[in-house]
């Protein structure tokens, strides 16, 4: 019986509904249960318990039980794709197999022949079987070729094996078609689907990591690294070579750190993505912060600052002369908050100039500046020279030393607007950071209008989320009263949608310090973080945990999330 007579005999869509679906599967080309749930006509869910019944097995969910990869080679990537199952599980002599049609007995025999093992067939989706035998056995097909390739290169005495020449030949492709061109190495192969996957799955960073015995792979995907691959050991050389070659960095040169950017199209992107490579005890280790201009948005409307947080931040970024600082950890979105703001300001009778290290992203008529300091163009010097170059706002990608501050202080007393970041913990340590840099209070209180902190939260999975309750306790211990706590929290169970995880994107959290009267009298006497916040809140300010409770109020977040980045007030 086809699936969809199975849906329609249980009474779970309608002959209409199954029309439809056949009408539109004529157009798109996918697969029959993908059609019916994109749709909306059954839910996934339901699809597997409807296969499950009529088969009489049990159903498996491949997006939460992912198999581990000791189980997934028991299985020939050949067979896995020939007959589209999966390996799940390994009880002794059995073998669990999860497959679209456990009553088709040939395939049970031939892969019972296959492995030696005896098999329990269960159901999965075949979509999410597809993309694990994609995942796993494609790219082990490609370890396979890269490991061939650097056997025979050894050979020849190109320890390396990643054909230098043919890297810089097609280092400007498109890497999604790379990584199925028969003609690119399977070095470039691999390289180009680390960085094809990581830019389909939204990946801010990628981590090649080599240890003593092994490597590995992991993603950053909303601020939280996974492990989504682990090469044999050997290919470190042959990944970091090729990866180094594609940034034009020294391939040679392996006991230095270096840096470099690489520039490429995937799925029809732009993307830059900014290398570095570092030597460790086990090789050398690769991160590549992937930039995707078209994910990007360059506006404070849409970063998630509460209203009086934004009129602050406005009220300080509009004044024409003086210094507003962005703070908060690496990786917190303070580059895209100065972008944005920088995009708010940026009109034809302004001379806006940046000094950045590195530049993100190109801003049409904004003058931006690569700081590099192995020549002696540092923050300083830039800024130093940018005071001659006339400008009415300056942008310097970080404050962190006493020269910096004391140029950036000069800019603003002589009329113009300075835009940095610092790295603080909270708005008010940014004023006792300076201190600590020897910047006496007067300048301080003198010319700082405001500082901005900043956080990135992960918001709940719109496809799986689901009310929750916690107890007194826990909410107690979040800084709640279990009283006032009168609105619904939810968690995100785990979906396809959101990889298991629960979370789906990120959105800001923000503290906008406005330097009152009230501040600066507390700047001129040196006093604490705890007493310089106390009089901000005194002033209206809104703090990072009062916007994170917000959007949990909102539903856009979790508690584990408040709790994991903002403190209790």
């Amino acid at each position: 019986m086809k699936l969809g007579e199975v849906l329609v005999n249980q009474g779970l869509i309608s002959e209409d509904m199954l029309a439809q679906a056949v009408e539109e599967q004529k157009t798109d080309g996918e697969r029959l249960g993908a059609t019916l749930i994109r749709m909306g006509f059954i839910s996934e869910e339901e699809l597997l318990q409807a296969l499950s019944k009529h088969f009489g097995v049990r159903s498996v969910d491949l997006r939460t039980k992912q198999p581990n990869e000791s189980v997934l080679k028991l299985l020939p990537g050949d067979i896995a794709a020939k007959y589209m199952v999966v390996p799940v599980s390994r009880f002794g002599r059995k073998l669990t197999l999860a497959m679209l049609d456990p009553h088709d007995m040939a395939a049970i025999e031939d892969i019972k022949f296959a492995t030696g093992f005896e098999i329990d067939p269960v159901v999965a989706n075949i979509e999410d079987i597809a993309k694990i035998i994609e995942s796993h056995y494609h790219v082990q097909r490609i370890f396979s070729d890269v490991m061939f390739e650097m056997d025979m290169a050894d050979a020849v005495g190109d320890v390396d094996g990643t054909g230098d020449v043919e890297v810089r030949e097609r280092k400007e492709e498109d890497l999604s078609n790379v990584v199925d061109d028969s003609d690119s190495g399977p070095a470039l192969k691999l390289a180009s689907k680390i960085i094809s996957d990581a830019v389909v799955l939204n990946v801010s960073d990628v981590h090649i990591e080599p240890y003593e015995n092994d490597m590995r792979i992991r993603y950053r995907i909303d601020g939280i690294l996974h492990e989504v691959m682990k090469p044999p050991k050997k290919l470190n050389r042959a990944l970091a070579t090729v990866v180094k070659v594609m940034a034009k960095l020294k391939v040679e040169e392996k006991r230095l750190p270096q840096d470099g950017r690489i520039k490429a199209r995937v799925q029809n992107k732009i993307i830059d993505i900014r290398v570095s490579t570092v030597p460790t005890l086990f090789g050398e280790k690769v991160a590549l912060r992937i930039l995707d201009r078209s994910a990007i948005q360059l506006n404070l409307d849409l970063l998630g600052f509460e209203a009086e947080s934004l009129k602050d931040f406005r009220r300080a970024i509009k004044t024409p002369y003086g210094i507003v600082l962005v703070t908060g950890p690496t990786g917190s979105g303070k580059t895209t908050t100065l972008y944005s703001a920088l995009t708010e300001l940026n009109d034809p009778g302004l001379n806006i100039i940046t000094a950045e290290d590195p530049i993100e992203y190109s801003l049409g008529g904004v003058n931006q500046l690569q700081v590099n300091e192995r020549i002696g163009l540092t923050f300083a010097s830039a800024l130093r020279a940018y005071l001659r170059q006339d400008p009415n706002i300056i942008m310097v990608g970080e404050i962190r030393d006493l020269e910096t501050a004391e140029i950036a202080i000069r800019a603003s007393l002589t009329g113009h607007l300075v835009l940095s970041t610092v790295h603080t913990n909270s708005a008010a340590a940014t004023v006792t950071r300076l201190i600590n840099m020897d910047v006496e209070p007067f300048l301080i209180a003198s010319t700082l209008l405001a500082v901005e902190s900043q956080r990135l939260l992960r918001k709940v999975c719109p496809k799986c989320r689901k009310e929750v309750e916690y107890s007194n306790e826990v909410l107690t211990d979040a800084g709640l009263n279990p009283k006032k706590v009168d609105f619904k929290l939810y968690r995100g169970d785990g979906c396809k949608h959101c990889r298991g995880t629960g979370y789906k994107g990120r959105i800001g959290v923000f503290e906008t310090l406005l330097v009152t009267a009230p501040i600066r009298e507390a700047i001129l006497k040196r006093a604490s973080n705890t007493d310089i916040e106390k009089t901000a809140v005194g002033d209206g300010m809104i703090t990072l945990r009062v916007s994170a409770l917000s959007k949990l109020k909102e539903g856009v977040t979790t508690l584990e999330e408040v709790i994991r980045e903002t403190k209790v007030d």
